[in-house]
C-alpha cells in the first residue's frame, strides 16, 4: 500500500526574511497568476479563490514579512493558521469573499446573506452537488445567524468517483442562498488547474 505525503507546510518549508526578500518578486509573480486561474467570480458580488500550497506559503511569507517575524513559534502559529486551507487529494479548499465596496452595501447585503457559508456547493455535470462545509478553525468567529462575514473558508470533500467526474464534463459552483441565487461555470485553465489539488 502507498501512502500519501501531506501537502502541508512545516517550519522548513518557510524562508527567513532575508531568504524570502530575494525570492519575493519572482513567487509573487507566479503565485499573482496562479491566483488568477483559480479565482471563480460568482455573481457581482462574490468571488472564490481556491487555495494550494503555494498560495498559502505565500500568505504566511507575506504575513511573517509585515510583522518581521523572527522566531520559529511565530511562524508556528501561522502555521498553525493557514494550513487547514492547503487541500489534501480528495479535497478543494477556497476562500470566499463577499466583495462590497461601500458602507451602504455593507449595511444591506451582509444581513441578506446569512447562512451564506452553508449555501455554496460545485455541481458536477451528472448533477451530484458538492457542498462546502466551514473550515472549523475559522468558523466560531464568522458564523451568526443574523449576518454573515465578508470572507469565509470553505473546504469541499470529493469522493474518487466524484473527482473522475469533476475531470470529464462541465464543472459549476453555485449558491443556493435565497437572496442570492448564482451560477458559475468553471473555465477549463480552471477545472485543470483544480484537477490537480484533488488528484494524488
Amino acid at each position: 500500500m502507498t501512502t500519501t505525503m501531506s501537502r502541508k507546510l512545516t517550519l522548513d518549508d518557510i524562508a527567513d526574511l532575508r531568504a524570502y526578500e530575494r525570492e519575493r518578486e519572482a513567487f509573487r509573480a507566479s503565485v499573482i497568476e496562479k491566483r488568477r486561474v483559480r479565482r471563480v467570480a460568482l455573481g457581482t458580488l462574490m468571488s472564490l479563490s481556491f487555495e494550494n500550497r503555494d498560495t498559502m506559503r505565500y500568505q504566511i511569507q507575506e504575513m511573517i514579512r509585515v510583522e518581521k517575524t523572527m522566531t520559529d513559534e511565530g511562524v508556528l502559529e501561522e502555521l498553525h493558521a493557514y494550513n487547514p486551507m492547503i487541500p489534501e487529494p480528495g479535497q478543494l479548499c477556497a476562500t470566499l469573499f463577499v466583495e462590497l465596496t461601500s458602507e451602504d452595501q455593507v449595511r444591506e447585503w451582509l444581513p441578506k446573506l446569512a447562512g451564506l457559508e452553508r449555501s455554496i456547493s460545485i455541481v458536477l455535470s451528472d448533477g451530484t452537488a458538492v457542498p462546502g462545509r466551514i473550515d472549523e478553525k475559522h468558523a466560531a468567529g464568522l458564523t451568526r445567524d443574523d449576518v454573515t462575514a465578508a470572507v469565509h473558508y470553505l473546504v469541499f470533500d470529493f469522493t474518487p468517483d466524484q473527482v473522475e467526474a469533476f475531470g470529464s464534463g462541465e464543472v459549476t459552483v453555485q449558491c443556493s442562498l435565497s437572496t442570492y441565487l448564482e451560477v458559475a461555470a468553471l473555465a477549463p485553465s480552471t477545472k485543470a488547474e483544480l484537477l490537480s489539488d484533488l488528484r494524488p
